[in-house]
């Protein structure tokens, strides 16, 4: 295996969700990565329906953090990023959602890559409608996730998997 293909398995094998976060700033060229990887994740007919909006803001990271049972997350990140499928370049949902995830996986690995660590965050998605309104989000706009993005408290994190033979169902 090449030396990149090694880096590639061993930074999606020790990428964690990160929760906690040190008070220092993410660095805006750190972000810029973290976004460019985000555009950079495969989609279908390439057309790339994702959609983001940045918040550093401590107000407006409250009023999203009001969103969700996990608001402690998102008040304590530097930086927060909503993550958004936009429905008028959508062709295929499934695909479009499929690339969303792609999307946000990039996002992850990319974090992780820089030394940074972030969590996507699901739950909020039962106030999506409310997300949208706070971030004015055009109307074509549907809230995919919610990603905060820190500098790690800790990096200790463990993780388990179920193993291949529980996941896998048939072999021909």
């Amino acid at each position: 295996m090449s030396e990149t293909g090694q880096a590639v398995l061993d930074a999606i094998f020790a990428r964690r969700s990160i929760r906690q976060y040190l008070e220092d700033p993410v660095e805006d060229d750190s972000l810029q990565a973290i976004l460019e990887a985000g555009r950079w994740a495969p989609s279908g007919l390439n057309n790339q329906p994702w959609r983001f909006a940045v918040v550093k803001g401590p107000e407006v990271k409250n009023e999203i953090a009001a969103q969700t049972r996990y608001r402690e997350i998102i008040r304590n990140a530097p930086v927060i990023i909503a993550v958004f499928l936009d429905n008028a370049e959508s062709y295929d949902r499934v695909k479009d959602c499929q690339a969303i995830g792609a999307c946000l996986q990039n996002m992850y690995l990319a974090a992780h890559a820089l030394g940074l660590g972030g969590v996507w965050l699901g739950e909020i998605l039962k106030n999506k409608e409310r997300v949208a309104e706070i971030l004015e989000a055009p109307d074509s706009y549907e809230l995919m996730a919610v990603f905060a993005v820190g500098h790690p408290k800790n990096r200790q994190q463990k993780s388990q998997r179920k193993s291949l033979s529980e996941i896998i169902f048939k072999e021909l």
